[in-house]
């Protein structure tokens, strides 16, 4: 008996520790480049807001970003309720004009575990309604569209998407934000995005970001900021 003590006692101060260490909404990953924003002076115009979606999108075409005074602050992996945890220091704190907000992908994935839609939609509000209380234009996006998760195939994402973007859509359009729906312009006859734009049906490719969701923000972003000087986008080469 006191050895099997022993075992749940250490195994609950292992646990406590592994807790203790991980930094669970990732406050970490831009602690140091959120520094650098800050340190250089320079307002920037967008924050792009959400997951892997977003991390991906920065990482491929860095140039993008960087022409346009954007800042990328997507993590893979993440849900609407880590964002929301990490939006004041991520978004609030680098005081753009604008926050670009793509989330709901990873909690109909469940990747924290099981969510209703109309919580991750209360996220999502918490959010637009802490940007709107600073100062920060919004744009909402859409969920992008998905046939299938490769983590978690037994899930069918793409009528919860359409459910979810309902929702957002209805809550962007009642509260006069501007809504940018992705998902017709991307989405196959699966509900998923095409071959030639990803490789899972769920993460965009350089060509799925130039030519179609590039074009899409940067007008949004010019009618949402009124910008005298358009934004820039680079169309994929001619083949």
């Amino acid at each position: 008996m006191k050895r099997i003590l022993l075992v749940v006692a250490l195994s609950a101060i292992t646990f406590c520790g592994y807790s203790q260490k991980k930094d669970w909404a990732a406050f970490g990953r831009y602690e140091k480049a959120n520094k650098e924003v800050l340190a250089s002076g320079v307002r920037p115009d967008v924050v792009f807001m959400g997951n892997s979606i977003t991390d991906g999108w920065a990482g491929k075409d860095p140039e993008f970003f960087k022409k346009n005074n954007f800042v990328g602050r997507g993590i893979s992996g993440q849900t609407s309720s880590e964002m929301l945890v990490r939006f004041r220091r991520d978004v609030i704190d680098l005081n753009p004009r604008c926050v670009v907000i793509l989330s709901g992908t990873n909690d109909i994935a469940q990747n924290n575990g099981p969510i209703k839609p109309e919580n991750t939609l209360g996220n999502i509000i918490s959010m637009c309604e802490l940007a709107k209380a600073n100062g920060i234009k919004v744009i909402l996006c859409s969920v992008t569209p998905t046939s299938v998760f490769g983590w978690r195939k037994d899930i069918n994402p793409a009528p919860l998407i359409l459910e979810m973007n309902k929702l957002i859509r209805a809550y962007a359009e009642a509260n006069d934000i501007y809504y940018l729906d992705y998902h017709p312009a991307l989405t196959d006859e699966k509900g998923g995005l095409p071959a030639k734009w990803s490789h899972d049906t769920c993460h965009p490719n350089l060509e799925c970001y130039r030519t179609i969701m590039e074009p899409m923000v940067c007008e949004a972003i010019d009618k949402v900021l009124k910008t005298p000087k358009k934004k820039l986008h680079t169309p994929m080469p001619v083949k």
